[in-house]
């Protein structure tokens, strides 16, 4: 059994809800922005994709220095390209997720930037933090994002104004 495996059920029950809300991503309003400073929906819905797979690549790491340039969103030409990068991010995270020993787990994990460490956790304290919250984070974005362009948002963790699990 793995030593994450709590963790490892959440995020199938995570990953099934976050490809729900991929799915409505609408193909063509991929450029569309709701403020001038915001991301697109397509650089959005991309971040969502990628970010659990990414993250289980840098908390290999015992030390992730950011790089010097500030990160940028990737723009998807198609959703094709999103829901590609998600179920590949998805068996990247569970990999590790299904193979992290207790050790590396419980192991220190810094982010650091140059000389100077940002953060410094436990390894599973920085999945909870990175890959976990940081995705709730987004994919609450995307659906704000989705409301405003009356797209119908599917059940998150109960009935949503267009959706219901219980009916």
């Amino acid at each position: 059994m793995a030593t994450l495996e709590p963790m490892l059920q959440e995020f199938h029950n995570e990953a099934a809800v976050t490809r729900r809300v991929l799915e409505r991503v609408p193909a063509d309003q991929l450029g569309w922005k709701p403020h001038p400073k915001s991301v697109s929906l397509g650089q959005l819905a991309q971040h969502i994709a990628t970010l659990p797979g990414g993250i289980a690549k840098i908390v290999q790491l015992d030390t992730f220095d950011l790089p010097a340039q500030a990160f940028t969103f990737p723009e998807p030409q198609h959703t094709a390209e999103v829901h590609e990068a998600f179920e590949q991010s998805v068996r990247d995270a569970e990999a590790y997720l299904m193979t992290v020993t207790e050790e590396a787990a419980a192991a220190p994990w810094r982010l650091a930037k140059g000389n100077k460490v940002l953060l410094e956790m436990p390894r599973s304290a920085a999945l909870r933090m990175l890959m976990f919250s940081h995705w709730f984070h987004h994919r609450g974005q995307l659906s704000v994002y989705l409301r405003i362009l009356d797209v119908a948002l599917p059940s998150i963790y109960g009935p949503s104004a267009d959706e219901s699990p219980f009916a």
